[in-house]
């Protein structure tokens, strides 16, 4: 008998190309391709990437080359590059040495069976970029084996509610390789969900490049109104969602954070500078002032909110003035995380086309970078130490990193999330570290919300045991019952 042929996803960016990936991996299955964890094994190789930054690009390429290194070894490979810089690289991709068989642009992966019928037949690479300006999301999107959508664990999903962007920030690729905004039908958004929560999943993240701009366009409910919709849905315990932004943040969805149980006490807000000069370069459309003025409000309707963000630093033109007025932001904020990135230029942006002399040299940016990080770190190790002593509720996923690379079973540590996205890793109370006749043990199951009591906190995670009394409580919210720092 044959061997049945094996698929090999590899992921680079965003939760949205995890996301799409999970797409990939459901069409090569339906082909009679079966999913393996060991890229030397596969038959298919697909890398789905990402050209946000210049850095992606390059692990990218560098996969690239792994990828050539097999195919030297195994002529008959299928190899594939997906996803955004597929976009953005087009058939030049097809011309390179790294023996690439077909490239195929975001709004072309449900058309994965077509090229590779293509590829096989013809045996010619080829390349699929069409993007409609108004892409439709396909009705089976999101509907058949949602197991195989590639996540950490079965406890956690992500799910897609809106395809592309129309804010053009000058800096930005994502419209050029992800095309307009366009808005999932909300039935559909659901229904997903549901299937998600019956094959196991307690916590769901909606994605989209700017949530908040859900349904504008089309007539479909607002994002607050999809909330509501998805908080009603029984046997799902947590409500997360990414990325937000700012200038679209309404009323409604910030009341959300008041009134909703299921919704997690977390937003990503990307502020990208807190000078306005700058974010008017940038054409972010809102002011520093602004910014505040929206996270003061959040902060009203649910206190103990954590806001994490994304800073540029070194963006062209950006004086001294500049970066201390985001330096003044990050104080007057105290974000509980941030991901900054120094500026990189992305081809066929504005901001690329911008005049050299006010190009910032790379020396600097290095220093800007690591004088944010570096203040930022306060606030992060402030905002953790803050939690020790405090009962936190933490949804759990599984065995710790530590624990799973050690075999000794005496002290089991298990890791999961708070409601405000805090990482804990936890032992059993002493008084239940029972195990089984393997050492696992008793009552603590991925998917469960244990009580967890703080002991100590490091840099970007906490250390804690579970009390007493959560032992064998099963999956219970535990909304409103986190003690955080103001």
């Amino acid at each position: 008998m044959d061997r049945r042929k094996q698929v090999y996803v590899h992921t680079i960016g965003c939760q949205m190309n995890v996301y799409d990936s999970g797409r990939i991996a459901r069409m090569a299955t339906s082909m009679n391709y079966q999913q393996t964890q060991t890229m030397e094994e596969a038959d298919l190789i697909i890398v789905n990437t990402c050209s946000v930054r210049e850095k992606a690009c390059q692990k990218a390429f560098s996969f690239m080359g792994r990828m050539a290194g097999l195919k030297r070894k195994r002529p008959e490979i299928l190899l594939g590059v997906a996803g955004c810089m597929a976009q953005q690289e087009g058939e030049k991709l097809l011309g390179r040495p790294d023996g690439i068989d077909f490239v195929l642009g975001p709004g072309a992966i449900d058309r994965l069976p077509d090229i590779l019928e293509k590829v096989l037949t013809q045996q010619v690479p080829a390349a699929d970029l069409f993007m409609p300006e108004n892409m439709p999301f396909p009705e089976s999107e999101g509907e058949g084996a949602d197991p195989l959508i590639p996540q950490k664990n079965r406890v956690s999903g992500f799910v897609t509610i809106m395809r592309g962007c129309d804010n053009f920030c000058s800096y930005c690729i994502v419209p050029h390789v992800r095309g307009r905004e366009s808005s999932r039908r909300p039935e559909k958004i659901v229904g997903e969900i549901k299937r998600l929560v019956e094959s196991g999943a307690r916590e769901i993240t909606l994605l989209g490049q700017n949530v908040n701009s859900y349904g504008k366009k089309d007539g479909s409910p607002s994002f607050a109104e999809m909330l509501w919709q998805v908080n009603e849905i029984k046997g799902l315990e947590r409500i997360r969602f990414t990325t937000s932004h700012p200038k679209d943040i309404s009323s409604q969805l910030i009341d959300c954070f008041r009134d909703m149980d299921k919704l997690c006490h977390h937003i990503h807000l990307p502020v990208q500078s807190g000078s306005n000069a700058v974010l008017k370069k940038m054409n972010r459309k809102y002011t520093r002032e602004r910014y505040l003025e929206t996270i003061a409000r959040l902060k009203d309707a649910c206190p103990d909110i954590a806001v994490t963000s994304d800073m540029i630093v070194g963006f062209p033109g950006e004086t001294d003035e500049d970066f201390g007025d985001t330096l003044l932001l990050l104080e007057q904020v105290q974000f509980d995380g941030l991901f900054a990135f120094s500026y990189s230029d992305r081809p066929g942006t504005p901001a690329a086309g911008f005049p050299p002399e006010i190009k910032i040299s790379e020396e600097i940016k290095k220093a800007r970078l690591k004088r944010l990080l570096d203040a930022q770190e306060v606030y992060t190790t402030r905002k953790n130490r803050a939690l020790v002593g405090s009962c936190q509720p933490v949804l759990t996923e599984g065995f710790s990193k530590k624990q799973a690379s050690n075999n000794d079973c005496a002290d089991i540590q298990w890791t999961g999330r708070t409601s405000s996205n805090k990482i804990v890793n936890f032992t059993r109370c002493h008084t239940h570290k029972t195990g089984d006749s393997h050492g696992t043990p008793q009552g603590i199951q991925p998917g469960q919300t244990v009580r967890v009591t703080i002991k100590k906190a490091l840099s970007h995670s906490l250390w804690g045991e579970e009390m007493a009394e959560s032992a064998g409580a099963g999956n219970q919210p535990a909304r409103n019952e986190e003690k955080h720092a103001d």
